[in-house]
């Protein structure tokens, strides 16, 4: 595993720039793999034994992606949209998971670990660098029920909806009153008034 620092670079670099919350993902991140054993997940034999839950759409996911290797398009990663700093990290071969938090405390101790930096933004950074894991996070070994049809690999189940035609894949088609259905064709979406746009018109590019 790289040091912490070539790790930080490379996620800032990564993420477009440096801030408080790749420090956080990083040491994250890093705790987590060392919590349920695994070392390299981003080339090594580790690659397919690791699956992450996030739970917040904000900077130190990419820093776990980035130190960890887990990705959505590999269905590594899961996106669990709780609004919380926290990810759980998975051992899938021998199933020992442990979600780890970010805590509020650590805000207010920035000026405890960085009392010779006046400015807030960088103070924030170089004390979450500094302050002990325990003041950092709160952890917690969990268990993790993952279904089959979320699991990396082939995709193993594929429905069509009866409504529209689309292919759903992984188990997440609605079954309602017998019928198989997109998320759309459920009223379960996030667009509307989808007007289907005539590609033939445009060429090859």
């Amino acid at each position: 595993m790289e040091t912490f620092e070539t790790l930080l670079a490379g996620s800032a670099r990564t993420h477009g720039h440096l801030c408080a919350g790749q420090v956080i993902g990083v040491r994250m991140a890093l705790l987590g793999l060392s919590l349920i054993g695994l070392d390299d997940t981003k080339t090594g034999p580790d690659i397919k034994k690791l699956i992450v839950y996030v739970e917040i759409d904000r900077c130190a996911t990419d820093a776990i992606s980035y130190v960890t290797g887990v990705k959505l398009g590999r269905r590594s990663l899961k996106f669990k949209d709780y609004g919380i700093m926290a990810a759980t990290f998975v051992n899938l071969e021998t199933a020992r998971a442990f979600r780890i938090v970010s805590t509020e405390r650590s805000r207010e101790l920035v000026s405890v670990y960085a009392p010779d930096i006046e400015d807030p933004r960088r103070a924030q950074l170089d004390a979450y660098k500094r302050m002990p894991l325990s003041e950092l996070f709160e952890v917690f070994e969990v268990r993790v029920d993952i279904p089959d049809t979320d699991y990396p690999g082939p995709t193993r189940y594929k429905a069509v909806c009866d409504a529209c035609g689309a292919v759903v894949r992984d188990g997440r088609e609605i079954r309602d009153n017998g019928r198989v259905l997109c998320r759309f064709c459920s009223g379960d979406t996030y667009y509307r008034y989808p007007l289907k746009i005539d590609m033939t018109t445009r060429g090859a590019s």
